[in-house]
């Protein structure tokens, strides 16, 4: 029987550990015996028309057969002042749920996607069309501290109730965290106590945790002469830099990290920052300005196959990621492709789901504390070769349970569950 899988999502060329995850989980279905797999996105000139951070088109990795990428074109013209996309996403999703092939649709974030998917699914049903579809929604941390929570404080119940019951309308509803269903149990709480809801409850009960998938091929074995000739491309050589690989953004605590690095014995070292974000100048500016701006280094053009090389090259990967209002870390996709690929300890903070990415296989400092940053450098400085490779093997060993066939595999048995029920 055909089987489809359409992902709901921003996808590549966007820079989100997301789009990879969803890259990732569509891999995985065409492993799995998916003989369709469809990527809906949107069109290129919105992503740069909304400002967020996109890799050079000419770097996004293609897709193994069977995947297809659509981009539905807005609805409309001037006259309709906002959701031409969403019109396009929503039509494309309703032609898709009502051609007859039994489908599974999953969304990466709950606004706007889960409420497209929702929307979608609910049309074609009304249709009188065959729908044969099984809905996966995915909760991310920015769906909380971006939406239900903007809503709660400014008591916006209609918006926070319109996100939450298009998540709890899904078959299957996840959360990329223990972290990130906590928050959203809690910010529920606080909209039940003001109107008399039972939003935290039904959470409770219905979401799952699904960790994020990641490729782990691309990171494990990589070739050492190939390492060194990467970074050789670079201008770099092996332990001879601390890497950063992010977006550049307040609440990464890049600035932390640039005040660890220039106080450290780290002086015959680099500090490469690579990624993109809307701090970017800010940071480099701080950068400037430091005691070591002359050995620090950014990078905005590593893609995705550049990247497990310079993590292996590394003497120390760190992400001192802080909570901010506008997001905080929900799990640390980066860290964990980072054990996966060697390249020393990584240096991070427990902020929201890190510690679910890195269990105890980090080295862990305060937030906002850069002199625990320059002490976690200089420890690793002084490290022994086989103490390294003891934090090295022990990361590797934790990461692997994200690799995308053990995550694709624990979803879908909760997808197999909720059809045997249904039946």
């Amino acid at each position: 029987m055909h089987r489809r899988l359409v992902i709901v999502v921003r996808a590549d060329p966007v820079i989100c550990g997301h789009s990879g995850e969803a890259r990732n989980l569509a891999e995985a279905a065409i492993a799995r015996g998916f003989e369709e797999v469809r990527i809906v996105t949107w069109p290129i000139e919105r992503l740069e028309a909304a400002g967020l951070p996109l890799k050079p088109l000419d770097t996004v990795m293609p897709y193994s057969p069977g995947i297809t990428v659509e981009r539905p074109d807005p609805v409309g013209d001037y006259k309709v002042v906002d959701g031409r996309y969403i019109g396009g996403l929503v039509g494309r999703l309703v032609e898709l749920f009502t051609d007859g092939v039994p489908t599974v649709a999953m969304s990466l974030y709950l606004s706007p996607h889960t409420t497209a998917v929702t929307d979608a699914v609910e049309v074609a049903r009304r249709t009188g069309l065959p729908v044969d579809v099984v809905t996966i929604a995915e909760a991310v941390g920015s769906d909380v501290t971006n939406v239900v929570r903007q809503c709660v404080i400014e008591d916006r119940f209609g918006a926070a109730a319109h996100v939450l019951e298009g998540y709890l309308a899904s078959d299957v509803c996840v959360a990329v965290s223990q972290y990130t269903k906590d928050l959203i149990v809690e910010e529920a709480q606080r909209l039940d106590e003001r109107h008399g809801t039972a939003y935290a409850r039904r959470c409770t009960e219905r979401i799952d945790i699904s960790y994020p998938a990641i490729d782990s091929s691309l990171f494990l074995d990589l070739d050492p002469a190939e390492v060194e000739a990467r970074l050789a491309a670079r201008g770099l050589v092996r332990d001879g830099y601390v890497f950063y690989l992010s977006r550049l953004a307040a609440a990464k605590g890049v600035d932390d990290l640039i005040d660890g690095f220039a106080a450290s014995a780290a002086t015959d070292k680099k500090l490469v920052i690579a990624g993109r974000g809307p701090e970017e100048q800010e940071l480099r500016d701080y950068a400037a300005a430091s005691s070591a701006a002359d050995r620090i280094v950014f990078l905005t053009d590593v893609d995705d196959a550049e990247k497990p090389f310079l993590f292996a090259g590394a003497v120390a990967y760190a992400l001192p990621t802080k909570p901010r209002p506008e997001f905080v870390e929900t799990f640390g996709i980066a860290l964990a492709e980072k054990a996966l690929a060697g390249g020393g300890p990584a240096i991070t903070t427990t902020t929201g789901g890190v510690g679910e990415a890195v269990g105890d296989t980090a080295l862990i400092v305060d937030v906002e504390a850069p002199a625990q940053i320059t002490a976690a450098l200089d420890r690793i400085l002084q490290m022994s070769s086989l103490e390294r490779a003891d934090w090295e093997a022990r990361a590797r060993a934790f990461a692997l349970q994200f690799d995308r066939m053990n995550v694709f595999d624990r979803l879908f048995a909760r997808v197999a569950r909720r059809e045997r029920v249904a039946a």
